[in-house]
């Protein structure tokens, strides 16, 4: 039970930098590309990369705060970060294949299943 409240805790504060630091680039840059998302998504993931190696080797970590780190702080600041570790763990394990399917099929997938919500909703809601 406990490492829900420390999952919640970091996905919180995971929730909060995104909306700081995207805000704030997004404000600098200007509103016609989504700079701010993009630079959440690319620090997400060199953190977890980071994190990753470090909980691997030199730093031993209890479970709990792992995932308050890991699944919460960035979970909560970018989903992205978990999506380009797991297809960074197919490639570094010669699933080259596996590694590109993914980044297709989550980037299409993904792309047609906001397509087609957004489709719906005008339908449903009279958009």
């Amino acid at each position: 039970m406990i490492k829900f409240v420390w999952i919640a805790a970091g996905g919180g504060a995971g929730a909060v930098l995104r909306y700081l630091l995207a805000g704030a680039i997004q404000k600098f840059s200007g509103p016609s590309f989504p700079i701010g998302t993009l630079v959440v998504n690319v620090v997400g993931c060199l953190v977890i990369g980071l994190m990753t190696a470090a909980f691997a080797g030199p730093y031993l970590l209890r479970d709990e705060y792992k995932l308050a780190l890991l699944v919460g702080l960035l979970g909560g600041f970018t989903t992205f970060s978990t999506f380009g570790w797991e297809t960074f763990a197919l490639a570094n394990d010669g699933q080259f294949r596996q590694a590109a399917l993914n980044v297709v099929l989550s980037n299409v997938l993904g792309f047609c299943a906001v397509w087609f919500g957004y489709r719906i909703g005008e339908k449903w809601l009279g958009v």
